[in-house]
């Protein structure tokens, strides 16, 4: 669970707030900033800090984050060999529970912005796949670094797996959803994460 929460700090710090562009950056690099842009404009906009706007204000921030992660792709590496076992029904709510999810993680933790710094120090495409790497410096003087691995999908990047200090976003989840599942079943797995989104 620690590992889980880390790493949503790292993409909370690194979607929600802007840092150094390097002149030499591509297309997946400018499609983390474009997103980066957009959240900093609904995180920053007196109009929605209202708490009568909350709904509202998270509505926009969840669109924005929409626009940039692949959902089904994430969900995918995420179930490992146990997603070719799955019915196209179970597979939708999957994606659809584990989006929320995940969704919902990163919305709790936007708001909580307190100056951290993000750099992008490089990016390496190849073919239809590329990694951006960036470093979070915290307030503290620490770096911390994180590769947004993304491919590209209908013309467009799309990030599918987050990798902080080493340690893969989705194969950290892949880890949890196999042991719930060796435990219980696929609908144990589908039974937790509907809970997890309900509370």
């Amino acid at each position: 669970m620690r590992k889980t929460f880390l790493l949503w700090m790292a993409l909370v710090m690194i979607l929600a707030f802007s840092g150094a562009l390097p002149v030499w950056a591509g297309v997946p690099t400018d499609k983390v900033r474009e997103t980066t842009d957009k959240i900093i404009a609904i995180v920053g906009d007196p109009a929605l800090k209202e708490p009568a706007k909350e709904a509202q204000r998270r509505e926009r921030i969840r669109k924005t984050v929409d626009e940039l992660c692949d959902w089904e792709e994430m969900s995918r590496r995420s179930l490992g060999r146990h997603w070719a076992k799955r019915s196209e029904q179970e597979k939708k709510e999957f994606v659809h529970l584990f989006g929320q999810l995940l969704e919902r993680t990163y919305i709790d933790k936007v708001e909580g912005y307190s100056g951290e710094k993000v750099n992008y120090v490089g990016e390496r495409i190849d073919g239809d796949y590329a990694e951006v790497d960036v470093k979070v410096e915290t307030k503290k003087n620490m770096e911390i670094p994180v590769m947004y691995k993304l491919r590209t999908k209908d013309q467009n990047w799309w990030v599918y797996d987050i990798v902080v200090e080493g340690v893969s976003l989705v194969n950290n989840y892949r880890t949890q959803f196999t042991d719930i599942m060796a435990k219980s079943s696929f609908e144990g797995l589908l039974k937790k994460l509907r809970e997890k989104v309900a509370e």
